[in-house]
């Protein structure tokens, strides 16, 4: 699901270093790993848990953001039927999605699964990252990197012409990836009509599988994502809307969410993520926002259309894409077990039962879901033993994630616009607080911020253009802040 992220390029300017290593301390995110864990890792990447089938002959790729080197998964995708290269009884493709193994090198119960339940999940600043297992493991040995054998979560999931799956399989295996993407050569090339079969095929699968979500009314928020870029001694803030590419990809990883949790449900124990319908009132007053926000939305229009019809290129379809996230809140992770099926098996954005299994390098609840799907009906006993305890540490893990990147959020700022105070900005109103309508929020025109506006007399126009100025700006010390000029 879509979060407010900030990436920056370039060396953080002492400041900004100071004021995110005491957000780092007063949070208590650990530095470094203890010896035993960095031995312990050090002795699994020497040594993993082989698997017994060979799966390298695939040429596997991968697509991540340019400086990632934690790669979660690797694809290869291919037609099936007549003329088809991947397999018979029918047109349509094959997804083949390897995930890596890191159950092949922690050790239940040992050093790194201890660390691994302690962290939860991989922190990121817009300086450096806290991972959840040694970056030996992590950016190394465990990692789905090029021209490199690694052990595997092989996931092969057929589908028919309309992308609906036909078939699932999930084994272990070794896999090789044989090239790196990023998300603007992948997008490049697909556009270009340069991409080999095996990359062309995900804008036809990723296409297919968005058609089929909006039949079923789930949701794909493409929020922007804040970037920081370091030019000349100085700093620009802009968005960086999502390409198609991003969609697509997106697309096969809950293709395989969903096809772990309908093999959960079949075989009676698993965890879920999920999350309940939105409260009407919550929807009206996105209603509401849309109005002022001058976003047509007629009362026949589904809240999912809308959501299509949307720019996030436009600064206010962006903010109205920002604003959506809140109906996202309530998410949280279902586990039940013996046949015992939840009230709630579903994810409303989604639109079907669905589970977090494609990102194990990152995130502790990815390794218990591929142990389950690997053996359904006879889970390992340390998987059966940690599952009631999985929803409360991932959600502790998660509110950290979220608190860490608010800060993350407010930190940078106040230090990209620390020698603008007083200054004179033009910006809109996306936000205001029904109960002190003198307060909101008001996205720049540039640079790209969305902060806290107060200090006026008389009730915000939420969606209006509006000067403001900035009254404080100092990282670590106080949040930006804007009163209408």
């Amino acid at each position: 699901m879509p979060s407010r992220r900030i990436r920056v390029t370039g060396t953080p300017e002492a400041p900004l270093r100071a004021a995110l290593a005491a957000l780092r301390t007063e949070l208590g995110v650990p530095e470094t790993f203890p010896p035993e864990v960095l031995v312990e890792a050090e002795r699994a990447a020497k040594s993993p848990v082989p698997p017994a089938e060979d799966a390298t002959d695939i040429p596997f790729f991968t697509i991540d953001p340019p400086t990632s080197m934690d790669l979660d998964q690797a694809m290869h995708l291919s037609r099936r039927g007549t003329g088809g290269t991947g397999g018979t009884g029918g047109t349509g493709f094959r997804v083949r999605y390897a995930i890596a193994d890191v159950a092949a090198f922690v050790v239940p119960g040992g050093a790194l699964d201890a660390e691994a339940h302690r962290r939860v999940t991989t922190l990121y600043f817009p300086d450096e990252k806290t991972p959840l297992h040694p970056p030996l493991l992590s950016e190394g040995a465990a990692s789905l990197l090029p021209d490199v054998t690694r052990p595997a979560v092989l996931w092969t999931i057929d589908l028919d012409a309309d992308g609906r799956t036909v078939a699932v399989d999930v084994r272990r295996a070794l896999v090789r990836s044989r090239a790196k993407l990023d998300y603007a050569t992948a997008q490049r090339r697909i556009d270009a009509g340069t991409a080999e079969e095996p990359l062309a095929l995900l804008k036809d699968i990723g296409e297919a599988r968005e058609r089929l979500e909006v039949e079923s009314g789930g949701i794909s928020l493409n929020v922007p994502e804040q970037e920081i870029v370091e030019r000349d001694d100085t700093y620009e803030l802009a968005y960086r809307a999502p390409l198609p590419a991003d969609g697509w990809n997106a697309q096969i990883s809950l293709l395989t969410g969903m096809a772990a949790a309908d093999l959960m449900l079949t075989h009676g124990t698993g965890v879920l993520r999920t999350l309940p319908t939105a409260p009407d009132g919550a929807v009206g007053r996105l209603h509401r926002t849309a109005h002022a926000l001058h976003i047509d939305w007629p009362h026949h229009m589904a809240y999912a259309e809308l959501i299509r019809s949307l720019d996030p290129h436009l600064p206010h379809h962006a903010a109205f894409l920002q604003e959506c996230t809140t109906l996202l809140r309530g998410a949280g992770y279902t586990v039940f077990r013996d046949g015992n099926l939840p009230a709630i098996t579903t994810h409303a954005a989604v639109a079907a039962p669905y589970t977090h299994c494609t990102a194990p390098l990152r995130r502790l609840v990815d390794r218990y879901a591929s142990e389950l799907c690997l053996a359904p009906g006879n889970p390992p006993a340390w998987v059966l033993a940690g599952l009631d305890a999985l929803p409360k540490q991932m959600a502790d893990g998660t509110r950290l994630a979220g608190t860490v990147e608010r800060e993350c959020v407010d930190i940078v700022e106040a230090a990209l616009l620390k020698d603008r105070v007083g200054d004179l900005f033009d910006g809109c109103v996306v936000d205001v607080d029904e109960r002190q309508p003198t307060v909101g929020k008001v996205q720049l025109n540039t640079p790209a911020v969305v902060a806290r506006l107060e200090g006026g007399t008389t009730p915000l126009p939420l969606g209006e253009r509006l000067r403001v100025r900035l009254t404080q700006a100092d990282p670590g010390t106080s949040k930006v802040r804007f009163a209408p000029a």
